[in-house]
């Protein structure tokens, strides 16, 4: 019984440590904000949910951003089916931009890019026709410049999954989860 309470009070005293807050990584190279004026990447105000939801949500460490599209500058966004209406390359631009989309609303999210420590996970849905096969390749748009601009923090695991149809017929919808620190 005395080595179970032990026991148990080493795992909570682990679940305690890991629960704690975090510092921020002290890599002096580390400027996400700078590698985007690098590659002349400016961030826009992120777009207002359409539904019953919110851009971000943050739970202790980790920070979820809802699924955002390639939103242009110019307030439209990049619309089509890949394998109909858009080639691989145009579907890869269009994953680039929603990467935009994205950064723009961590930063919006935590004020600071250099909070980031990880990208976690990336989900990237492809408005595909049923005979297109090439997702990986179109989402590969949103990775690299996401791994551009964090490093190797920014590698992230990776869905990339093709949908019949996605909301006012985008071609792509991605989201994202990370681990940021205060």
């Amino acid at each position: 019984m005395k080595t179970n309470k032990i026991i148990y009070i080493f795992i909570i005293s682990l679940i305690m440590i890991a629960c704690e807050p975090v510092a921020a990584p002290t890599d002096s190279n580390y400027d996400p904000e700078s590698k985007l004026k690098e590659l002349g990447i400016e961030l826009s105000t992120p777009s207002s949910p359409v539904a019953n939801y919110v851009n971000s949500v943050r739970s202790g460490n980790l920070l979820f951003i809802s699924g955002k599209g390639p939103l242009k500058n110019d307030g439209n966004y990049i619309k089509g089916k890949l394998g109909y209406d858009l080639t691989i390359e145009q579907g890869y631009e269009a994953a680039r931009i929603t990467a935009i989309n994205l950064i723009s609303t961590v930063k919006a999210s935590v004020g600071d890019l250099k909070k980031v420590k990880r990208v976690l996970k990336v989900t990237g849905m492809v408005n595909a026709a049923p005979n297109f096969t090439d997702h990986p390749k179109v989402v590969n748009g949103c990775s690299d410049l996401i791994v551009e601009v964090f490093g190797d923090r920014g590698k992230h695991t990776r869905a990339a999954v093709g949908m019949g149809s996605l909301p006012s017929n985008i071609a792509v919808e991605i989201d994202m989860i990370l681990e940021v620190v205060d």
